[in-house]
């Protein structure tokens, strides 16, 4: 194991250890279920807006969307960020406000499907069935992309085993959020936040200055097979495709599924 190498190791096991004592922490100040499950609602501002936007971009924006970028080229993952930007705007504008007063009006609701049941009066409960449903089955592949991620991190890095790897980011991430719940989770979100913001604006500075500046960037990235404008793009035998209005329907589709994230609507 080479000397760097060893650096990132020690970095990665000290942010783990410091996640878990923030759980440790933040479990002595847990005193009722609310506290558990939303903090308390004490959250402020900027705990909360970091605090989604890590939860909400994570592993995608630092690993996915760069990856579609460079298999697909600029045009998919520009019209994918305006859908995002989009979507995470609307979202605190429409919905953030609406949904922090009515959720303490409708008894003091501490999850999401709590919320549709006491704000709909449905007695029988089976809209609160039918929301924590949707949110098990659309959450399970989120949740396992997030420690995919993980595992393919550390196998990449340090060549271990991906499975293993993958569960012991598990294990730690649980760890935490089941000693703190919603007010250790939120911390750990706005420490992640600010290391992913100041490692994309590293990256971004460090790669321009050893490309020799951002002219030479730009004809690299005109090199990527799929390098185009945002309308259009190649197939597989060199054919140029326009495609507008289809990017036009994922942008829409990208930004009216902010409305609909559990974990998003949680921190409102």
């Amino acid at each position: 194991m080479t000397k760097s190498v060893l650096c990132i190791l020690i970095a990665i096991l000290v942010y783990m250890a410091m996640m878990v004592v923030i759980g440790v922490i933040y479990s002595k100040k847990n005193s009722s279920v609310g506290d558990f499950y939303l903090g308390g609602r004490r959250l402020g501002p900027i705990v909360s807006a970091m605090s989604a936007e890590a939860s909400d971009m994570s592993s995608y924006l630092l690993m996915g969307l760069p990856g579609l970028a460079y298999l697909s080229g600029c045009a998919e993952v520009g019209w994918t960020a305006i859908g995002l930007a989009i979507g995470t705007y609307l979202n605190w504008l429409l919905v953030a406000k609406r949904l922090r007063v009515y959720s303490q009006r409708c008894g003091n609701a501490i999850t999401i499907p709590d919320f549709f049941s006491n704000r709909y009066r449905d007695n029988k409960h089976v809209l609160m069935g039918i929301a924590a449903v949707i949110i098990l089955v659309f959450f399970v592949p989120y949740t396992a992309s997030g420690f995919s991620a993980c595992g393919k991190l550390f196998n990449q890095l340090f060549g271990w085993d991906y499975h293993m790897a993958m569960i012991i980011s598990a294990v730690i991430i649980i760890a935490y959020t089941c000693l703190g719940g919603f007010l250790a989770a939120s911390f750990t979100d706005l420490i992640q936040s600010i290391v992913m913001t100041s490692a994309l604006v590293v990256l971004v500075v460090y790669g321009i200055h050893t490309a020799g500046g951002m002219d030479n960037v730009m004809e690299n990235a005109r090199g990527i097979e799929n390098y185009l404008s945002f309308t259009s793009t190649r197939t597989a035998d060199g054919e140029l495709v326009s495609y507008g209005g289809l990017s036009i329907v994922s942008t829409l589709a990208w930004g009216l599924g902010y409305f609909g994230m559990p974990h998003i609507l949680l921190r409102f």
